[in-house]
């Protein structure tokens, strides 16, 4: 387990994966005593190209960047060369709260977006871990860890970060700001820590795929902690297939495992191809936090519908028998997944146009080294790969307009006009300006208008330039 933490949060112009960008990044690096030991806080303007989005200003309050003089490949620049500075002696674990999902797809492809190694935090050792999957856990064994807020009353409950620390006394003043946000990560781990450091101990090992292998093949089983729509939901499980490199599957212990086993063929094909909510199977990607504990720490044992004797014989039935597992591997080995990677936008095309060439790696580089128009524009030339040589041909343009080729410029100028001009998967700055004035009519507390009023006036001057 790594003794190098990384916590780290983004603000965004909106929520549009492929094509929103980010205003702020905080990252915060502790040990694993959670003591400080560096902070970073960027921000910076919105791209030429990019709508903030009204809805996510109200959110991030972030409207003084729309006049930053840092540029958006400055941010990544920077986080990109904190970031290795801080894992050069030790790999990190990379912690985000709902990162898996969203803040670490937006790092990924602004790292892409701007040559640098999109996979810094899962590669050389680093790994990753989201304390929102954690909280299931939490939520669904360790209720008495902390004090886990119930939604509008109940009984659903929420996991936002800012109701948890809320209900458990924490400064909120600066939610919603990415190094706020990174504090309030770092006070939520160290509650339960303080309680419970084990299972923070153990979560942090399971951070890495290594970690997650050798964690399922402990003896006995493990308590998945789900919550679905507000609600809290307990699975006594045991892994029971794998499909290399990246999903694992368990079996739901709540079922009787000579019931699946005597099951034909086609049966179990499609148990394990459809996995579903109320079946035997529950498919989760090994390279994510899996919200999973050993059942040897699970205090409550009330907490299933079956007794943990009977749990732990059905779990080593599973365990032993290899036909079964053999099956199950073959049906998840033998599943097409119906990927489109057909994609017209070079923003949309992080995972489906393969890894750069070992040269075209080598030309990003110099890219970044040089600080000139000229030996930046023969590199970009020389770049095999469309998409890195097409980024390369935005970050020309941004920087040196005066001496960019004038067929790089003429699509420079293009996508410009493409993306405020026309409906796309980046959204329509016409329907969000009308969206836009229709929140300016409500009733909005002050604070909220000014946002507004902000972004209004910004998008205007945006449309006209």
């Amino acid at each position: 387990m790594s003794n190098n933490l990384i916590f780290y949060d983004t603000e965004t112009t909106g929520l549009v994966r492929d094509f929103a960008q980010i205003l702020q990044c905080g990252s915060i690096q502790t040990n694993r005593k959670l003591e400080l030991q560096g902070e970073q806080n960027l921000g910076c303007a919105p791209l030429p190209w990019v709508i903030p989005h009204p809805k996510g200003m109200l959110t991030n309050k972030k409207t003084h960047l729309f006049h930053s003089n840092v540029s958006h490949y400055e941010l990544i620049r920077d986080l990109n060369r904190q970031w290795r500075e801080w894992t050069i002696d030790e790999p990190a674990i990379f912690i985000s709260f709902n990162g898996i999902f969203f803040d670490e797809e937006r790092i990924r492809r602004e790292f892409y977006w701007n040559l640098f190694e999109s996979y810094l935090t899962n590669t050389n050792g680093n790994s990753r871990l989201d304390i929102l999957l954690m909280m299931h856990n939490v939520a669904a064994f360790f209720p008495n860890l902390l004090n886990i807020p119930l939604h509008d009353g109940g009984p659903g409950i929420s996991l936002k970060q800012e109701h948890i620390a809320a209900a458990n006394g924490i400064e909120i003043a600066d939610a919603h700001d990415a190094i706020g946000d990174c504090k309030l990560m770092i006070a939520l781990m160290s509650m339960i820590d303080a309680k419970k450091p084990e299972l923070i101990n153990f979560f942090l090992n399971i951070s890495s795929k290594a970690g997650v292998q050798a964690a399922v093949q402990e003896p006995g089983f493990l308590g998945l902690g789900e919550v679905f729509k507000r609600n809290v939901f307990t699975y006594p499980v045991v892994p029971c297939g794998s499909k290399a490199p990246n999903d694992l599957l368990f079996f739901d212990l709540s079922f009787e495992p000579e019931e699946i086993f005597d099951l034909d063929t086609q049966e179990i094909y499609s148990l394990v191809q459809k996995p579903s909510k109320s079946g035997p199977f529950k498919k989760y990607g090994i390279n994510k936090t899996i919200p999973i504990c050993p059942s040897n720490m699970i205090e409550d044992k009330t907490v299933f519908d079956r007794d943990f004797s009977v749990l732990e014989e059905r779990a080593k039935q599973v365990r032993e028998n290899l036909d079964f597992q053999t099956l199950v591997n073959q049906a998840m080995a033998d599943k097409i997944d119906n990927w489109n990677n057909e994609y017209e936008h070079i923003e949309q095309m992080i995972y489906s146009g393969g890894f750069p060439s070992k040269k075209d790696k080598d030309l990003m580089a110099d890219f970044h080294r040089f600080d000139s128009a000229n030996e930046r524009i023969k590199i970009c030339r020389n770049i095999t790969d469309s998409r890195h040589r097409l980024f390369a041909e935005r970050l020309i343009c941004q920087f040196y307009p005066q001496d960019a080729p004038e067929d790089m410029m003429d699509r420079y100028e293009a996508l410009i006009s493409q993306r405020l001009n026309e409906d796309g998967p980046w959204g329509s700055l016409n329907k969000i300006m009308l969206e836009l004035d229709d929140l300016l009519e409500q009733d909005n507390p002050e604070s909220d208008q000014t946002i507004l009023e902000e972004t209004k006036e910004f998008l205007i001057q945006r449309f006209q330039s």
